[in-house]
């Protein structure tokens, strides 16, 4: 699967959990294997377009690693109908932006153009300057489930349908991503 990074050009691979969600959770692969992101691909502030294969299903997950800048803003991740162009509005599946700021992770959907009401409660702030982190997000039948670095961060309901509609990975902010899967 090719997809549009600012720097150059990498693939995106979904992973399957198995339907028990056993702990660690188990994954194997759907599609093409990640050849990984070029040493040009790696850089900060990066903006990171990939295509979801199929669209999104439950039992899939997406995982963006990275290393986060040592003055960072925010981050966002986006799960839509189609690649994000500043000329056109997809429907939003889910958005996490990440205010380091704040120390806040917000959560919404954007239903023919009208964004729903965010969600914003967590339990903590798993992010630090200058760190590491592993993001997966579960797609399970009701819900997204967030973890980093291997710990539940948050849920959210799904608020779209059909799930196969998301097609489009996008991951930007402060931070130079090693690996999207």
């Amino acid at each position: 699967m090719t997809t549009r990074s600012a720097g150059g050009v990498c693939q995106l691979e979904a992973e399957s959990v198995s339907p028990q969600l056993a702990s660690p959770l188990q994954t194997s692969t759907l599609h093409h294997a990640l050849s990984g992101m070029e040493e040009k691909d790696k850089k900060e502030n990066e903006e990171y377009i990939g295509e979801i294969k199929g669209g999104l299903r439950p039992s899939m997950k997406l995982v963006v690693m990275g290393i986060i800048n040592k003055k960072p803003k925010s981050i966002e991740v986006t799960v839509s109908s189609k690649p994000q162009e500043e000329d056109k509005e997809g429907d939003v599946g889910l958005q996490l932006k990440v205010s380091f700021m704040d120390k806040a992770v917000q959560r919404n959907a954007r239903l023919a153009g009208k964004w729903g009401p965010a969600e914003n409660t967590l339990s903590f702030f798993p992010f630090a300057a200058g760190e590491s982190f592993k993001m997966e997000i579960v797609c399970e039948h009701q819900q997204f489930r967030i973890l980093v670095d291997g710990q539940p961060l948050c849920g959210f309901t799904h608020r779209l349908s059909p799930l196969a509609s998301l097609t489009a990975l996008r991951v930007f902010g402060d931070l130079q991503l090693t690996k999207v899967a």
